[in-house]
């Protein structure tokens, strides 16, 4: 079972993710980030399903690795497709929608390709294998498109301050989370690095919590505090 101090950075995550529902409900934004919405629900569900399961059958258990696993791909699509809906936010007066949604399927596809073709020889573990693989990858292109679409705030002088704000947090969480998981993997499982991660997944659903709350829809920042970025 995990100790105190996981229980504890697992009750505020879980309360962090409801309360971004509970403010996009207040702010009657629910619908315009759905898909954040989306993903922070997704999220709340996993977190309860895997605590029960943990407590049933152990984090040994063949049913909690699988659980885990396939939970964690399925997480990572949902940011993925949560990501790939800010895009549309940033690019949807350019009339490139259609354009950034199809990319997205190809991309999509190729990761998962790319993911298949990993483990296709490792046939005896291939379930949990793929998904693992599948997750890692999508994180990673997740990384990369979140400072392509910085880039495009940057040049494209969004002012949008909840946007802004919104995309801001997700490019800190991802490299947060990519610097502790370094970390992590030379210090040892037993070190206190390994509460890092689970602390900073906090801290995503918790900024966009208080944006929600501190900015409106119409909010707009001065263009003198975006990095000025020639064309």
């Amino acid at each position: 079972m995990p100790g105190p101090i996981d229980l504890i950075i697992w009750s505020l995550g879980t309360a962090f993710e409801l309360l971004f529902v509970v403010c996009s409900l207040a702010r009657k934004s629910f619908l315009r980030y759905f898909f954040l919405n989306l993903y922070l629900l997704l999220s709340t569900t996993v977190s309860i399903g895997r605590f029960f399961i943990l407590r049933s059958y152990g984090q040994c258990s063949v049913q909690y690795m699988y659980f885990y696993y396939y939970s964690d791909a399925l997480l990572t699509l949902a940011l993925f497709v949560a990501l790939i809906s800010l895009y549309s936010h940033v690019f949807g007066e350019l009339r490139v929608g259609d354009y950034v949604r199809w990319g997205a399927v190809f991309l999509l596809l190729g990761t998962a390709g790319f993911s298949y073709a990993v483990v296709a020889q490792s046939a005896e573990r291939l379930s949990t294998s793929f998904a693992y693989e599948l997750s890692q990858n999508l994180y990673f292109v997740g990384l990369v498109l979140t400072y392509i679409l910085w880039g495009a705030v940057l040049k494209l002088r969004e002012t949008r301050t909840r946007l802004v704000q919104i995309i801001l947090s997700l490019g800190l969480y991802f490299s947060g989370y990519a610097a502790s998981y370094a970390l992590m993997n030379f210090s040892g499982e037993f070190s206190i690095i390994r509460y890092i991660c689970p602390a900073i997944g906090c801290f995503l659903p918790l900024s966009w919590s208080l944006t929600m709350l501190r900015y409106t829809e119409e909010s707009r920042l001065a263009p003198a505090r975006l990095a000025a970025v020639p064309r």
